[in-house]
């Protein structure tokens, strides 16, 4: 089966061919990546894909979207286009769609990605389980939560959640000082606030400011490039700091979602990927009192796939439409 797959975001939409083929093996073109704001709307961006591929494409489309897929018409936060799901099949001229959460996708990347397309992380290095919760991280613009569920019997169940917005809770002096200063801008302080790529830059005031140090205002492309290039220490300070809150927090939404597995997903934690194993993740993921043997048995991932959203999305439609 031929399809399209398309992964939407705010300042991206990507692109690419796809096919699944009858044993659910799926086989990912070259991705093509637009700007949200150098199209009018998502079927002008579709019908300059499908110039550039050749002029015809197939008749289905699985459609992964930054935002909730329910309603009869579907907005994106951080750029304005709609989709009117109805509409689609004239639209777009397609048969068969399939519209998936961008972070329910990954989920289903997750679930067919092979083995060697995930690194390992924490707890006993063994492959996922085959039967059981598995939870889905993904730290990025903002902080992805997802779980898939495998029955047992070869049918895997998936759903997006809003994770990155529990409460969060520092566990030391240096955390306290970050919500103090996050608070100043926040009633309530969510884990995404601390745990998601533009968070580097509250993290990096904060410790500035208890070192007395006056510092540019960077943003955090500047900050996430210093720290990983080795090039400004305290920026490579608040990477660490990073690192042992998302461990404490994959370990909370672990523990709250009942998993026997753990996957770490999102462009930021595959930038991290080389660092995560040798920082303190692991010892916060298992920081969990009178639960902490049991955390230090489940394995922890990260997805390596170079495009999750896409092959998540492809893997979705086949979910759906072989029913």
């Amino acid at each position: 089966m031929d399809l399209v797959t398309v992964d939407i975001g705010g300042t991206h939409a990507r692109f690419a061919l796809a096919q699944i083929a009858a044993d659910g093996t799926i086989a990912l073109g070259e991705p093509v990546t637009l700007n949200t704001d150098g199209h009018a709307s998502f079927q002008t961006a579709w019908e300059a894909f499908r110039e550039q591929a050749g002029g015809a494409l197939p008749d289905s489309v699985a459609i992964a979207i930054a935002g909730p897929v329910g309603g009869e018409v579907i907005r994106f936060t951080n750029n304005p286009w709609t989709i009117h799901p109805a509409l689609i099949p004239e639209k777009l001229g397609v048969a068969r769609y399939t519209l998936v959460n961008d972070f329910a996708a990954v989920a289903h990347a997750v679930a067919r990605a092979p083995r060697d397309q995930f690194l390992h992380l924490a707890g006993p290095d063994q492959p996922l389980p085959a039967k059981g919760m598995i939870s889905v991280v993904g730290p990025g613009t903002g902080l992805g939560v997802a779980w898939l569920f495998n029955d047992g019997t070869g049918l895997t169940h998936v759903a997006a959640t809003e994770g990155g917005h529990l409460d969060f809770a520092p566990l030391d002096a240096l955390e306290d000082a970050i919500l103090a200063r996050l608070r100043k801008a926040h009633i309530r302080v969510s884990t995404e606030r601390v745990v998601s790529g533009p968070a580097i830059v509250e993290i990096y005031h904060t410790l500035a400011a208890i070192e007395g140090r006056a510092v540019h205002e960077l943003d955090d492309v500047a900050i996430w490039t210093a720290a990983l290039s080795g090039t400004d220490s305290l920026a490579v300070a608040a990477m660490d700091r990073f690192c042992l809150s998302l461990g404490a927090v994959a370990g909370d939404i672990a523990l709250a979602q009942g998993a026997s597995g753990v996957v770490i997903a999102g462009g930021l934690g595959y930038r991290l990927r080389h660092l995560l194993p040798q920082s303190g993740f692991a010892t916060r993921f298992c920081a969990k009192g009178r639960f902490a043997a049991m955390m230090a048995q489940i394995p922890v991932k990260l997805i390596t796939h170079p495009q999750p959203g896409l092959f998540g999305a492809a893997a979705a439609f086949a979910a759906e439409h072989s029913r």
